[in-house]
């Protein structure tokens, strides 16, 4: 098994992961189908997102975005494909993008909405802890993104503030990350 950072080079990938997002909701009846390819492939170039391949052939991908100049990071996007499923392959991608996020971002309280108990898990397992939306960003561009999943009338009838996701947060900012990345600003600054 094989995490990296996308890069440029993934752009070759965009196709097949939009066309996994697309199964991977209409397989667990909920969720965002739906992801453009022109917003993938911005991921890749810009080094905020993870990559996985085992054996060489395409397993999964997950990305992050900020929010509210950076004060929020998301880890979303999580699809591995179908037929290495069970294997761990999620749990070592979030574990990594997880990471990413801290390194990129370690100010930045990091966030997530899903229906997956398999995510919520995994979630826990780094640190989050459950939320009500109020605790989340409040970024209409976030929101937005929710207009694709079946359950968005649902969240407008409660006005963000609920909705059939579990919120969850990461919010340690005084981590094991953050005392790295206080570590090489200082020597950068002596």
């Amino acid at each position: 098994m094989l995490l990296r950072v996308a890069t440029v080079a993934d752009v070759q990938y965009v196709e097949t992961l939009c066309q996994w997002y697309e199964e991977s909701a209409k397989s667990r009846g909920v969720g965002i189908a739906k992801r453009d390819p022109n917003y993938l492939k911005k991921k890749m170039e810009r080094g905020d997102a993870i990559i996985a391949f085992v054996d060489e052939q395409l397993a999964g991908f997950c990305y992050i975005e900020t929010f509210e100049d950076a004060k929020f990071v998301v880890n979303s996007g999580l699809v591995v494909n179908t037929e290495l499923r069970k294997e761990g392959l999620g749990r070592a991608i979030k574990h990594r993008v997880f990471e990413l996020s801290r390194t990129k971002y370690p100010a930045a309280k990091i966030f997530g909405i899903t229906t997956s108990g398999a995510v919520m898990k995994i979630n826990s397992e780094l640190g989050y802890r459950p939320v009500a939306f109020p605790d989340l960003t409040q970024s209409d561009d976030f929101w937005k993104g929710c207009m694709g999943c079946k359950n968005y009338p649902i969240l407008q009838e409660n006005q963000r503030k609920m909705c059939l996701c579990t919120g969850m947060v990461y919010d340690k900012l005084d981590d094991q990350f953050s005392q790295q990345t206080i570590e090489i600003l200082s020597q950068e600054h002596s």
